[in-house]
């Protein structure tokens, strides 16, 4: 499965980045967390092409598409849908929400209210929504991306920790490289997403998502990532460590690297290269141990020190 489908996932790399000017880093991790069944979280300043990445990964996959510009009075029937009476049947139909589409690009995701967030948690977390105690399953593929901008606190519902646990990864697309921008001004601007061909379908995003299960993995690899998790824990700066979901998603999204690199094993380096996109966001740093600097930049500065002091497996 691997071999077969090399030439696929270089080009689905190649399409996407056609539109999304040298992020081929930014790209891989999205497209990790496809593979790894999770979900992104993508957190920057404006103008950087968030939801450019997001419109097209979707736009790059034959799946249905929703996106969902979220804002302070928006309820979560407007998400995941609501039972509507039929008095020709003399029952309740379900209308479903935008949420039922293979990828949901969550806009501004902090500028609605902790109620509606919520309403995302059974969905992200298990592939389903519950109304009126009917639960209804989700498309598969099943992908949220989310942005929010970490700058403008005015209206903003920060992301409680809950619901940062169900996003695989916490990424920053960061400003392009001038050679970068220099195209995005030769194209005026434009980011040319009705170019973007599809590339896969649903069935064949699934058949990936399967194959990555079979990744191997080494006992070593475990211990070592396992080593790291332990010391978050038990970190006299930090309030909270990583839970066990946490571990269980690095270990996915080391899967899915190693299956984008075309093989059928992990190495260190697939767990030590995502442990900061997927660890950063889960951790407190402790009240005692707060400083000038920005919570997450605090936070990944005392990930990146447990990391770069555990001795790597080789």
């Amino acid at each position: 499965m691997v071999t077969a489908t090399n030439s696929q996932i270089a080009l689905l790399q190649q399409t996407i980045a056609r539109v999304i000017k040298g992020k081929e880093e930014i790209i891989q991790l999205a497209l990790v967390t496809l593979l790894a069944k999770g979900h992104l979280l993508i957190e920057d300043v404006p103008g950087v092409g968030k939801t450019t990445l997001a419109q097209t990964l979707a736009r790059a996959f034959r799946c249905s598409f929703q996106r969902v510009q979220f804002t302070s009075d928006m309820l979560p029937s407007d998400v995941i849908g609501i039972s509507v009476f039929n008095p020709s049947r003399e029952e309740f139909d379900f209308k479903p929400g935008p949420l039922f589409a293979n990828i949901v690009l969550a806009d501004e995701i902090n500028r609605t209210t902790p109620k509606t967030q919520s309403a995302l948690l059974e969905a992200m977390n298990e592939s389903q929504v519950t109304v009126d105690n009917h639960t209804h399953s989700l498309p598969q593929p099943f992908l949220v991306i989310a942005t929010q901008n970490p700058i403008e606190h005015h209206g903003t519902y920060p992301l409680p920790e809950s619901q940062l646990d169900r996003f695989l990864m916490r990424i920053r697309m960061g400003y392009p490289a001038r050679e970068s921008e220099k195209q995005i001004l030769r194209n005026n601007g434009s980011a040319a997403l009705e170019e973007v061909p599809p590339v896969m379908d649903a069935a064949e995003v699934t058949a990936m998502q399967e194959a990555v299960t079979r990744v191997r993995v080494d006992d070593s690899l475990l211990d070592y990532v396992l080593e790291i998790v332990e010391r978050t824990r038990q970190s006299e700066q930090l309030s909270l460590g990583i839970s066990p979901r946490g571990t269980v998603m690095l270990q996915r999204g080391a899967q899915a690297r190693a299956f984008l690199e075309g093989r059928d094993y992990c190495l260190p380096d697939d767990f030590k290269h995502l442990m900061l996109p997927v660890f950063a966001h889960r951790i407190v740093v402790s009240s005692r141990y707060t400083s000038t600097r920005k919570k997450s930049e605090q936070a990944e500065a005392i990930l990146s020190d447990i990391i770069d002091t555990t001795r790597v497996p080789l």
